[in-house]
């Protein structure tokens, strides 16, 4: 045999060490892949052999303070399609179009599309998904939904919010709650072959999905009921703009009620509220229609801002009075209006005047000269320190997604006349809620409180999962100056100008205003009426702001009137009971009476008895005898009710 030559064992090394490098290369690989790739192949390849179906969780309720539904989910189903399950095509696609009501060749489309799983339509009605079921078509498949619903439709639109197709929060509290009230998504698995045909004998496996928690608000359904009614009444009666009504607990910060008017269906958020604009809507280019959407779902009370006017001459005088620039006796002329820096600033009343008058006679008048004169004795900086101190600087941190900021001027740019019309709230823009929260310090003693609707996060058990705390900002006033202030409020509403508030045996306080909008002389304002009661402890305040009513447009005359019959209706139900003066108990629409019994008796003898007791009453049909009557017999009613006979079933 031939030795082998030096060049041989040369190559036969070189492949020796080639093999040896690729056998170690092996043995790092498998090493790798074992335990740095382990997971996520074996993932992939369960992902292969699998399939899974996501099972929606129930979304969390969204509850009243007496745990009255304002928000929740309904059981649905989704329907769907299998593309390697599917044998016949088009008679699946013709059983979908007509059970789901859709367009054949829009199903047909999705049926041949080559995906694992393919949805065709959610939030179905169970009754129709289980006829679908029951055709046990091959490739179609049912799984359950869950549908959002509000009982109340309209109701608090701008502050509940909605949500989106996968039941996330879009607006209001769905979204700034979504974390709690979501959920946690469960799934069907199901072996499957290469091909993604489900295995004869294979298993299925599920994971349920985990209910969201639910959440108890500050909201009162009946409050908020008695706001959305008399605002929407008001704002019909008066052709306006829009108009806003937020009721809260100066105290603590908790709100009862926000109503916006015009609103919207949280049923049907999508569908526009305009006959108008709903008949040119399909002409309108996506940017226009999102944007009228937009503007649609703004909660007026926290998104956009206004000159206040009048309502802001409340901070001008706590300032004033913490600062000892006046007291309660200091005296003030008004001539018709006030010349600054040679600039005429008139009253409201020019070209009368309000004549020589002390410091809470300016108030109850709302006197502008009166307040000029404060503004400048405590000059700009110390002004402008006010304005930050009851932080309309700042958002009030209300629990709402999207809330705006006051627009001020930087306290360089305060001249003489910036801050005159500063003091009874022009030049500068604040949201409504932002002055509720700042005249809400003034009333409870200097504390700045945080508004909010969150109240707690319960489970399905009612079991307590998480209270939410609010802090309270710096204090604005002292509780010297705040007393001082409840004083003169409830004044402005018993002898000045809010008097078309006055309620016999409730002490009520508050401010009008009539905000001139920009720009000035444009015909156009806002009527506003701010108040709180019982003046001496107040245990509810509420705003009304009427945007661009037509006919009569000052505060007093317009918003008054609505803040008087919301309080008449809050008051009772918050349990303050009146307390009558001598002289008011005497008054006609105080005196109560006991409601004879009419039913089975002749027309005509009833309307005897009435108008002997002076009560007003309506006859409902052409009939000879009473056959019901509202209120009962027995019941007490005052003297200016009416009372309605029905003499027709």
């Amino acid at each position: 045999m031939k030795k082998p030559n030096i060049g041989m064992k040369k190559r036969l090394l070189f492949f020796l060490l080639c093999f040896e490098l690729a056998f170690f290369s092996l043995i790092i690989r498998i090493f790798y892949i074992q335990y740095f790739e382990a997971d996520f192949l074996q993932t992939k390849a369960y992902e292969q052999q699998t399939r899974d179906r996501l099972i929606k969780p129930k979304r969390g309720d969204i509850l009243d303070r007496n745990l009255n539904d304002i928000a929740k989910a309904q059981t649905v189903c989704s329907v769907s399609v299998i593309h390697a399950q599917v044998k016949d095509e088009k008679k699946a696609a013709e059983v979908l179009s007509e059970k789901l009501n859709l367009d054949y060749d829009f199903v047909l489309k999705k049926v041949q599309k080559r995906v694992a799983l393919e949805r065709i339509k959610t939030k179905v009605d169970k009754n129709i998904a289980d006829e679908i079921r029951e055709l046990n078509i091959d490739g179609i498949t049912i799984d359950d939904d869950i549908k959002r619903i509000y009982p109340y439709s309209n109701l608090a639109a701008h502050v509940i919010g909605f949500t989106g197709k996968d039941n996330q929060g879009i607006v209001g509290l769905e979204a700034k709650y979504d974390e709690f009230l979501r959920g946690k998504q469960g799934k069907i698995l199901t072996e499957t072959d290469a091909k993604g045909v489900e295995l004869k004998n294979g298993k299925e496996s599920r994971v349920d999905p985990i209910p969201g928690y639910n959440l108890v608000t500050s909201i009162d359904i009946n409050l908020q009921q008695y706001a959305d009614q008399t605002l929407e009444k008001t704002v019909e009666a008066k052709d306006a703009l829009r108009g806003v009504i937020i009721l809260m607990n100066p105290q603590n910060g908790e709100v009862y009620a926000m109503a916006n008017k015009p609103d919207f269906d949280l049923n049907e958020p999508f569908k526009i509220n305009s006959e108008e604009l709903q008949s040119m809507w399909d002409s309108l280019s996506q940017k226009e229609q999102n944007d009228y959407l937009n503007k649609m779902w703004r909660n007026f009370a926290i998104n956009d801002t206004y000159e206040p006017g009048s309502t802001f001459k409340v901070i001008t005088s706590a300032a004033g009075l913490e600062e000892k620039a006046v007291d309660l006796n200091s005296s003030f002329n008004c001539g018709g209006g006030r010349t600054v820096a040679g600039r005429h600033i008139k009253c409201w009343r020019s070209p009368r005047s309000h004549g020589t008058l002390n410091f809470v006679q300016g108030v109850q008048n709302s006197c502008n000269p009166v307040f000029m004169d404060i503004a400048a004795r405590l000059g700009a900086e110390t002004f402008y320190s006010y304005m930050k101190k009851f932080a309309f600087d700042k958002k009030t941190g209300i629990d709402l997604p999207g809330e705006a900021v006051g627009i001020m001027h930087k306290l360089e740019n305060v001249g003489p006349v910036e801050l005159a019309t500063m003091s009874f709230g022009q030049s500068f823009q604040i949201t409504p809620l932002q002055l509720l929260r700042a005249i809400s310090s003034i009333i409870n003693g200097g504390k700045l409180i945080t508004p909010h609707f969150g109240v707690k996060i319960i489970d399905e058990n009612k079991n307590v999962i998480k209270t939410f705390d609010y802090s309270d900002g710096e204090t604005t006033v002292s509780k010297e100056t705040s007393e001082k202030m409840k004083e003169i409020l409830e004044s402005v509403v018993s002898e000045g100008t809010g008097n078309k508030t006055y309620i016999p045996g409730y002490r009520i306080g508050g401010k009008t205003a009539t905000s001139e909008k920009l720009p000035r002389r444009s015909g156009k304002y806002i009527a506003s009426f701010m108040a709180f009661s019982p003046a001496e402890n107040p245990q509810v305040i509420g705003i009304v702001l009427i945007d661009e009513p037509k006919g009569v447009y000052y505060g007093g005359q317009v918003a008054g009137p609505v803040m008087k019959e919301l309080m008449s209706n809050v008051l009772p139900y918050l349990g303050i009971e009146p307390q009558y003066t001598e002289e008011e108990s005497k008054m006609e629409e105080v005196l109560k009476i006991d409601v004879p019994d009419f039913i089975g008796k002749k027309v005509s003898e009833c309307k005897s008895e009435l108008n002997e007791l002076k009560i007003k009453y309506d006859i409902k049909g052409e009939g000879e005898t009473v056959l019901r009557q509202f209120p009962e017999s027995g019941e007490k009613i005052n003297l200016t009710s009416k009372v309605i006979l029905y003499t027709q079933n």
